[in-house]
């Protein structure tokens, strides 16, 4: 069988990442990690914090700690929201972990022994008023190629396109603001890119049609540009030590070692359990797995061009990505998420706010696949009362209050499946296979109408059946169609579990069932709709999902952010 390695974009150590991270990596990599364990694959799904380089260094300095300090704590805080929005991850790693320096350490000497790293000499910006050299993170200016005037000195956030410090214009020191700045020769490693352009361009041919137009087109991209060659050396005292003569005071670059991570963060998982877990069987000569990534447009150059020459460079039978997930971007009213603006929602404030379950719906449902997507509170409440409350919450609630009032709270005995239950088990078996393609594909969207889709053909059903009329005159028919609906919600449960996990375990409790994570539905329906049978006991549980109201949503818009 097939083996599914599964990793999201690592996310950075420097503070509470907000809904586009969320939405662009993690949560979409646990949907398709919970869906393949429902369908009984093994799976392991891997991710870390991201704990290098300059900006974990300014967000230390801006609390007053250590920088090692200060990401313990922040991938504790990290880990924490990982669980309560509740995220999967068969194991969430560091990648300042002792397993990363010695693979990252590893994999230098491999590429300097095969000719593809070496040693540069490079002028670089000095602060004079910093005493001190700056890495690219540490220079802000203006971007040479679409003016945006906050671009950093390794890469421009507003055009993606990579940088060095001396391309900015009007450069200034991150540390201080000073502008007192000049030019230094410094000696550093040189990722030899261009001796690995054909062999990448090669590889990402290969897998060209099978990945997303997005993923491929940012990928070609780089590569029809020309790829040059790369420093892959800092002068920093936080990170990897680059472990050669004369390199003392060096570090790895943060890019070349966050997503060797990986694979280090696989050795944490086994070195926790080493007598049943085997790391490498994953990594090395793993021709049984099936590695996909998921991650947001910005992040997929460097897993395209940068970590694939890494590991063909190393001439080693690394396992290489199959396929590459890749999204958009979720904005804000149009405009960027923004800590230092206090705009937009946060992982944190949005917990605090609503359970996780409303949270993950609504960004599956509206996740950026073809092209940038933009939060709103009215989006938000809308698709919370449609969707949530109004479709599945009010089927889950009025059935089972309907049927206790009635019947008690177990199933009632009486009638037989008909032609509306037939025709019910038709549309959902065609439903089904819809909702099980493009799960299987990673078409989040397509799914999550699939999946709500699912949802209306049970108030589709209620409502032609509409026991509470029928219950006047033919007690037996309401029985029959109240089972049908009990046995739904059954169904939602399960079908519900990798995109809602909280509230689909509240569903199968009211039945008195237990889900785990390999239920799936595999049987045919019309068998599917009569597993609960009469004399089967239930309760009737909270409501599921509350609707918003639109005073809350002025609220909030007041105090995250929203419309001018």
């Amino acid at each position: 069988m097939t083996r599914h390695l599964i990793t999201s974009a690592l996310p950075y150590i420097n503070g509470v990442k907000h809904l586009g991270n969320l939405v662009g990596s993690m949560l979409p990599a646990d949907l398709y990690a919970r869906y393949l364990r429902a369908r009984g694959e093994e799976v392991l799904y891997i991710c870390a914090t991201d704990e290098h380089g300059t900006p974990a260094e300014l967000a230390a300095r801006e609390k007053e700690q250590d920088v090692a300090e200060f990401c313990a704590e922040q991938h504790q805080v990290q880990a924490e929201l990982a669980k309560a929005f509740a995220l999967s991850f068969d194991y969430f790693g560091r990648s300042s972990s002792p397993q990363n320096r010695e693979l990252t350490q590893h994999f230098g000497k491999k590429l300097f022994e095969n000719g593809f790293i070496e040693e540069r000499i490079t002028r670089q910006v000095y602060s004079i008023d910093d005493g001190r050299f700056l890495p690219d993170r540490y220079v802000e200016g203006t971007c040479p190629h679409c003016g945006y005037d906050k671009a950093r000195g390794d890469q421009c956030e507003s055009c993606t396109r990579l940088l060095d410090p001396t391309d900015l214009v009007s450069p200034r020191s991150a540390i201080s603001g000073s502008t007192n700045l000049e030019v230094r020769e410094s000696k550093h490693l040189f990722l030899l890119q261009s001796k690995l352009a054909e062999e990448i361009r090669e590889w990402v041919t290969r897998h060209k049609e099978s990945w997303p137009v997005l993923v491929s087109s940012i990928a070609l991209k780089w590569l029809d540009e020309g790829l040059n060659d790369r420093g892959i050396t800092r002068d920093l005292k936080w990170g990897v030590p680059v472990d050669r003569a004369g390199m003392e005071d060096k570090v790895y670059y943060v890019w070349f070692d966050a997503p060797i991570e990986y694979i280090a963060a696989t050795k944490e998982w086994a070195d926790e359990d080493p007598q049943h877990r085997d790391w490498r069987s994953w990594w090395y000569n793993a021709d049984d797995v099936r590695y996909v990534q998921v991650m947001a447009k910005d992040n997929v150059p460097f897993h395209t061009v940068t970590f694939p020459g890494t590991i063909l460079g190393s001439r080693e039978p690394w396992k290489m990505v199959d396929f590459i997930k890749g999204f958009n971007w979720l904005n804000y009213y149009g405009g960027k998420f923004s800590t230092s603006q206090k705009r937009g929602i946060f992982m944190s404030d949005a917990i605090g706010l609503l359970p996780s379950d409303y949270w993950r719906y609504y960004l599956l449902a509206n996740a950026p696949e073809t092209s940038d997507a933009s939060f709103t509170w009215d989006g938000f409440a809308g698709t919370v009362n449609k969707d949530l409350a109004d479709i599945l919450g009010n089927f889950v609630n009025r059935t089972l209050k309907f049927c206790s009032s009635k019947f008690g709270n177990s199933l009632p005995e009486g009638g037989s499946f008909g032609a509306a239950e037939a025709a019910l088990a038709k549309s959902l078996t065609e439903r089904l296979e819809a909702y099980n393609t493009h799960m299987a594909d990673m078409q989040i969207r397509k799914a999550m109408q699939e999946l709500r889709a699912i949802w209306a053909l049970g108030n589709e059903y209620l409502t032609e059946a509409a026991p509470w009329t029928a219950f006047k005159t033919d007690p037996e028919a309401a029985a029959q169609s109240l089972r049908v609906a009990v046995n739904l919600i059954r169904l939602f449960a399960i079908l519900s579990a990798p995109v809602i996990p909280e509230t689909a375990a509240k569903m199968a409790a009211a039945l008195g069932l237990s889900l785990s994570q390999t239920d799936w539905i595999e049987r045919d329906m019309e068998t599917e709709l009569q597993t609960l049978k009469a004399g089967h006991g239930f309760d009737i549980p909270e409501v599921l999902f509350r609707k918003l109201s639109d005073a809350e949503v002025a609220e909030w818009e007041t105090r995250f952010g929203g419309r001018d």
